[in-house]
């Protein structure tokens, strides 16, 4: 049996795909060890990942500051797209300091940078938020949700101990199919329930874990056409280096653990998941 490393651990670098992919969410500029990051900091990261074939990212932002740094990221580094969002935890805070109405608008001024593709991640997360911050977190998602219907981004929703909130809301909203479930968490019948909507599924670290049966039941019932992978990097660091700090050259692992859970090949999930973030975010 192999023992799992220690958070301190440095992973290292999987055997590369065969065919280049998207690490569809990240977080490049947080350091799980405090460390302050800046865009120059990217490179090395990013020349890394495409070593073994994770040839571009989109780069998340969950507030005014962090989507500010990811339209930067995208600016200085062509393998960067940025997505822009107040996250659903900063929502609460914001609306209770009078503050969420600038922070949309902020929001809104970098969405429309054309190497912004995405709104999100937004939605709901019922986890750290008691009921006295789900109103603001529902305005919140229903506001992003109307701005990239609006603007024409594709929109990526955070999910936590929300689910059916989650899927009624983008119903009332009119979501298009052009919304990514960030790193999904959901069972068989919401998996079928996204499916049907067009939605597309993005799966993290989490589907390696030796625990997640149900995650990867759920992966067994999307189709290529509708399927994603991603990090969230720097946290969910697929197996054997869960605890290490994750990075976009991890996701060889997580894409070989998703292409046995689905009986397909590495090379047609590569090509799938390449073909499916292009059409969502157009070219890099």
């Amino acid at each position: 049996m192999t023992s799992q490393p220690s958070r301190r651990g440095e992973p290292e670098a999987p055997d590369p795909l065969p065919i280049p992919v998207v690490d569809n969410h990240t977080h490049l500029d947080i350091s799980r060890e405090g460390h302050e990051v800046t865009v120059a900091d990217l490179g090395p990261v990013l020349a890394a990942a495409a070593t073994v074939g994770v040839d571009r990212v989109v780069q998340v932002g969950c507030d005014v500051a962090g989507a500010e740094f990811a339209v930067a990221a995208a600016e200085a580094h062509p393998a960067v797209l940025a997505g822009v969002a107040i996250h659903p935890n900063e929502a609460p805070g914001l609306a209770e300091a009078g503050a969420l109405d600038g922070a949309i608008a902020r929001i809104e001024e970098l969405a429309r940078h054309p190497r912004t593709r995405v709104v999100g991640e937004t939605g709901l997360d019922y986890y750290r938020t008691g009921p006295d911050g789900v109103p603001a977190q529902q305005e919140s998602f229903r506001r992003h949700i109307e701005m990239a219907t609006r603007l024409d981004r594709t929109l990526q929703v955070h999910d936590r101990d929300s689910h059916d909130d989650v899927l009624r809301i983008l119903a009332e909203e009119g979501a298009s199919e052009r919304t990514v479930m960030h790193c999904f968490s959901g069972d068989v019948e919401m998996a079928t329930e996204c499916v049907r909507r067009g939605y597309h599924l993005s799966f993290a670290g989490t589907v390696t874990f030796k625990n997640a049966k149900g995650l990867r039941d759920a992966l067994s019932v999307v189709p290529l056409g509708q399927v994603l992978v991603e990090t969230d990097a720097p946290y969910l660091t697929p197996h054997p280096w869960r605890g290490a700090s994750n990075s976009p050259m991890l996701v060889p692992l997580t894409v070989r653990a998703m292409a046995s859970v689905l009986g397909v090949a590495v090379p047609t999930l590569c090509e799938a998941v390449s073909d499916n973030a292009e059409r969502l975010y157009g070219p890099w």
